[in-house]
């Protein structure tokens, strides 16, 4: 593996899709740090130093699912408050579409329906951004509604969040909002594109660890440097350490895990040549859904608990549900497990057809071995796609509550930074974005007869999709944007050093 590394850097064309693919994940970190006009960044500042000795503040499932999106862009108030958030759910919107309504549906397999659908995805994300940024606008005008940054309203204490919050200033955030979304859709297409791996994902991924040097300052504090750190703690951390490399270790086996249906194809003579009648394989995931679920179920149970603070903050019936609701409630578990095992059964059905699979396998004269053609062999895919979905599930349910299961023993809050490593939405996507990323080095380092990864075989996954679409950037353009980078890093350095 580590000459696998070494070799990256031997192959041109890899090194420059590494360095570009660097260069713009430096572009979204400073974005999300460049506080928006109109906004007092002193008062930010302050406040992230009164919050960072509250050790015990949990957060809520919104805020953390809203922090793996956007970054800190929205604690930071940056330009990339947003972050790429609106895309996702224009993506999922339109994707959950395309499966239902059938006009998308004939589109998509059309030659340049593809195309079209991606424009109407923008489209829609245009709207969401702009719908958000004036949610966004209209929380920073009224500090109070801030449930992500509790205590920032308390003006005697941090200051004015943003001194005059007039009409021209709240058209002046929406439109730096909407534009710093998309800003970051242009660069996750070009990453895509002209650096490695899916260039979206990567700034996801990318977020969610930003958040690492806190949790590696928490987990240090809290174990090794507290007040009443004890021999057991020190013992715990190891345990701790333990666990996190066993939960990644089978994140990653239950994410590769396939079902492999064999699927036979007649033989045939055309001339003197004979075609088919080799045995191929229809590889079925167990977990098909991917991160969907949690992500659903996330959503879906912050937004009691935004309402109440929203509407009943300061109520005590509001405060207890509120408690319930939130990350270390019972119900927050018990109904998060429930919406997961309706949500992977909801993807599947929507994204798996199995009637259109058996066609397509009739049509080209594929058959599973024991089972007849045609909807018979829909059946069967169904019945077995069930059963992996199941599986599916309770994997997907283990990983949502093992970060409270692991805080309890170790005693960190349920909304620790910590944590978010150790399960849930964070770490399925960091194993899936940090997979793919592999495959595709894998992919380059082959195909120029170096060794890949593994010693033996290669890294399971969807080759297929791993492709880039356009070239990678050139050298004198990577020299170019590097020199960017570099003199803007001096600059900030400067400016911090002369502060």
């Amino acid at each position: 593996m580590i000459s696998a590394f070494a070799n990256t850097w031997k192959v041109p064309e890899l090194r420059d899709r590494i360095l570009f693919t660097l260069a713009m994940i430096i572009i979204v970190r400073l974005g999300v740090h460049i506080t928006l006009p109109g906004v007092d960044a002193g008062v930010i500042e302050k406040w992230m130093e009164h919050a960072a000795k509250q050790q015990g503040d949990g957060g809520n499932a919104f805020g953390a699912m809203l922090t793996i999106f956007a970054g800190g862009g929205l604690q930071q108030a940056g330009i990339f408050a947003l972050g790429i958030m609106p895309y996702i759910s224009a993506s999922i919107m339109v994707q959950l579409m395309t499966a239902v309504v059938p006009k998308l549906a004939r589109l998509a397999r059309e030659d340049g329906g593809r195309q079209k659908i991606t424009q109407y995805t923008r489209y829609i994300t245009i709207v969401i951004a702009l719908v958000q940024s004036f949610f966004v606008a209209r929380s920073l005008a009224n500090p109070e509604t801030l449930f992500y940054m509790p205590g920032i309203d308390d003006e005697s204490k941090f200051g004015v969040l943003v001194p005059d919050p007039s009409t021209l200033w709240f058209a002046l955030i929406v439109i730096t909002l909407v534009a710093g979304t998309l800003l970051l859709m242009w660069i996750g297409d070009q990453m895509t594109e002209r650096g490695i791996g899916n260039g979206t994902s990567i700034i996801i991924t990318v977020n969610i660890i930003s958040a690492l040097p806190g949790a590696l300052v928490q987990t240090w504090q809290h174990f090794v440097t507290g007040d009443d750190v004890s021999p057991f703690r020190s013992v715990m951390l190891v345990v701790m350490i333990a666990m996190l490399l066993l939960v990644i270790a089978g994140t990653i086996a239950i994410t590769q895990a396939q079902r492999r249906i064999a699927v036979q194809y007649a033989k045939r003579v055309v001339g003197r040549k004979q075609f088919g009648g080799q045995t191929q394989y229809l590889p079925l995931k167990v977990n098909y859904a991917g991160v969907m679920p949690i992500i659903f179920a996330t959503a879906i149970l912050s937004l009691p608990a935004m309402m109440l603070t929203w509407f009943f903050k300061g109520a005590p019936w509001a405060v207890k549900l509120q408690t319930q609701l939130n990350p270390g409630g019972t119900w927050y578990y018990i109904l998060g497990g429930i919406f997961i095992f309706f949500f992977s059964y909801f993807w599947v059905a929507t994204m798996f057809q199995p009637s259109q699979i058996s066609e397509d396998l009739k049509r080209n004269g594929g058959y599973v071995p024991g089972v007849r053609p045609g909807k018979p062999t829909a059946d069967f895919l169904d019945f077995t796609m069930t059963r992996l979905t199941f599986a599916g599930a309770i994997f997907l349910t283990l990983i949502f509550v093992l970060p409270a299961f692991i805080g309890h023993l170790v005693s960190l809050p349920p909304g620790s930074m910590v944590l978010q490593f150790f399960g849930g939405t964070s770490l399925l996507i960091l194993v899936g974005v940090v997979l793919d990323v592999m495959r595709q080095v894998e992919t380059h380092l082959l195909q120029r007869h170096y060794d890949g990864f593994l010693r033996k075989g290669k890294i399971k996954g969807r080759y297929d999709r791993l492709a880039q679409t356009g070239n990678a950037a050139s050298s004198t353009a990577l020299v170019y944007l590097w020199a960017v980078i570099g003199l803007i890093v001096v600059v900030a350095a400067a400016a911090w050093i002369a502060k």
